[in-house]
């Protein structure tokens, strides 16, 4: 939650574009086009990367790229939505820059998708942005990443630069809170190739926590979940390691602010 800030630079552009429409344009800021109906054909930068968009197709425009588009041809309005946006990591640069990217995607889910893009497309104000919208526009956004990524433009950086750096902090934190009962510590953070105390002390000034400590809080978090599902808190304090359940219940308090009894008497109400 700390490590992403999405900003939407404008109300979104509801498409509707029919067989006279053309553009010709450079934004400052990043680009996400997806098509609900009809075609659209553009080609990205001044070498001419061409790419067609039908229902489904999504294209993610950096921002300063050249881009000129037409309609796809045939009588069918060209629509769906373009919303510019950033996306920072830790408040100190770009996101999408250091990503490598596919031009254009066709949505692998879609058939579930389509729904929030048409929501999005018909409700979203005029003239304004609303806390509803970020958060919609965010899950079409990572669907977009997920299936146009082809990997990190940061790889070959030096490993103290400051893109390099947050990157690899990033992927520490992802490790940590997707597999909070395995990947310890010390293998999660493996060949990074920093000075341990150097990067602990990074991890900290973007995080909040030490490694140690939002390690322990993933834990801690998982644990919260386990005991609302109506297990014992010997039971969980066990799954996680812990031969004192007295012990664990200091740790639950210390990082959640409650014993572990009120979640699980909270996850067995009706």
């Amino acid at each position: 939650m700390r490590s992403l800030s999405l900003t939407l630079a404008r109300s979104t552009i509801r498409m509707r574009h029919g067989p006279r429409w053309s553009i010709d344009k450079v934004n400052p800021v990043h680009d996400l086009v997806i098509c609900l109906s009809g075609a659209g054909k553009y080609v990205l930068g001044d070498y001419g990367t061409e790419v067609t968009l039908t229902p489904g197709h999504a294209m993610l425009i950096p921002a300063w790229t050249r881009f000129r588009g037409r309609h796809g041809g045939g009588e069918e309005t060209f629509t769906g939505i373009a919303q510019h946006f950033s996306l920072d990591l830790f408040g100190r640069g770009d996101l999408i820059g250091q990503l490598d990217l596919a031009a254009s995607v066709r949505l692998s889910r879609w058939d579930s998708l389509c729904h929030t893009v048409t929501d999005y497309h018909a409700t979203v104000p005029h003239g304004s942005t609303t806390l509803i919208q970020h958060h919609q526009f965010m899950v079409l956004l990572l669907a977009v990443l997920e299936d146009a990524f082809l990997g990190w433009k940061v790889e070959d950086a030096a490993p103290d630069s400051q893109d390099h750096l947050s990157i690899q902090i990033m992927r520490v934190a992802t490790r940590l809170s997707s597999d909070p009962l395995g990947a310890a510590l010390e293998e999660a953070m493996q060949s990074l190739g920093y000075n341990e105390d150097y990067f602990r002390r990074a991890f900290r000034d973007r995080m909040g926590l030490t490694p140690q400590k939002f390690r322990e809080r993933k834990r801690m978090e998982f644990a919260a979940n386990r005991l609302g599902q109506g297990l014992s808190v010997k039971a969980v304090a066990a799954e996680l390691g812990y031969t004192d359940p007295y012990f664990f219940s200091r740790m639950f308090k210390r990082h959640l602010g409650a014993s572990p009894s009120v979640y699980r008497e909270t996850g067995r109400r009706p």
